[in-house]
């Protein structure tokens, strides 16, 4: 395996700041300019490379991601695209590698949701763990309501967590589901005030970390194996279906994904 080290891959990332303790606990912080975090192709892009390189880097043992400012991801700044299909290749590519390659990290991953998670919210919701501040709220923004297809792997992990017609019913009336019924869908595991939610990720991931290194990365596969097997079969096809609707009744500026 190709062998990575914080060092060399932390300086990469303009849109997350990286820190790692002693144990091995790895903070991901995602931001824009060290505020919320804006959405777009190089947010995303560097999303699906970063969890490559914390994937290969075996001093991690626990993962932390988390946003900035008073968002989770709620701001995009797509605009003035053409969708051509070379356009969409690229989003295609990409847009697998951010889910998939989250499933290959091969260490408990904690989400601390601090605030709204309305554009690509599946990227917490992968989490083993995931905490939500009392400000958060959870939607699909960006597709089925903007003539969108929801085909990037949200229309997986919705029904997969708060079941079928529930997830059906979200992403097709653009439902926003705040904190606490999150937590009563099962999309979280905890709500809390925000000045709590990243002392608390704290504690939980130093009680994983103290753990035997191929207990936790045994337990992190098996935990993601059937997910994994949800994500291959269904976002490759769901990316193809949402390009092709993009292509034909989207204007050619103001698309994102």
């Amino acid at each position: 395996m190709l062998v990575t080290r914080l060092a060399e891959y932390a300086p990469k990332y303009h849109h997350v700041k990286l820190e790692r303790d002693d144990l091995g606990i790895l903070v991901a912080r995602m931001h824009t300019d060290g505020q919320d975090l804006v959405w777009g192709h190089d947010p995303e892009e560097e999303l699906a490379s970063l969890w490559e390189d914390i994937a290969r880097d075996p001093e991690n043992r626990v993962v932390i991601l988390t946003g900035s400012g008073e968002t989770f991801i709620d701001k995009e700044g797509f605009g003035g695209m053409s969708v051509t299909p070379e356009m969409w290749h690229r989003i295609h590519f990409t847009g697998r590698r951010l889910v998939l390659s989250h499933l290959d990290i091969e260490v408990p991953m904690i989400a601390a949701i601090n605030g709204p998670a309305t554009i690509h919210s599946e990227i917490a919701l992968l989490c083993d763990i995931t905490l939500a501040a009392e400000t958060a709220v959870f939607a699909d923004r960006p597709h089925f309501s903007n003539g969108l297809v929801p085909g990037d792997g949200i229309q997986v992990i919705y029904p997969l967590l708060m079941g079928f017609n529930r997830g059906r019913y979200m992403l097709l009336t653009g439902q926003h589901i705040p904190a606490g019924e999150a937590l009563s869908l099962g999309l979280v595991n905890e709500v809390l005030p925000s000045g709590d939610l990243m002392a608390r990720a704290m504690e939980l991931a130093r009680g994983l970390a103290v753990k035997p290194d191929l207990t936790l990365r045994s337990t992190r596969n098996l935990f993601t194996q059937l997910i994994r097997r949800a994500f291959q079969d269904n976002v490759g096809y769901g990316l193809m279906a949402e390009g092709l609707a993009a292509m034909n009744y989207w204007p050619s500026d103001d698309l994102g994904d």
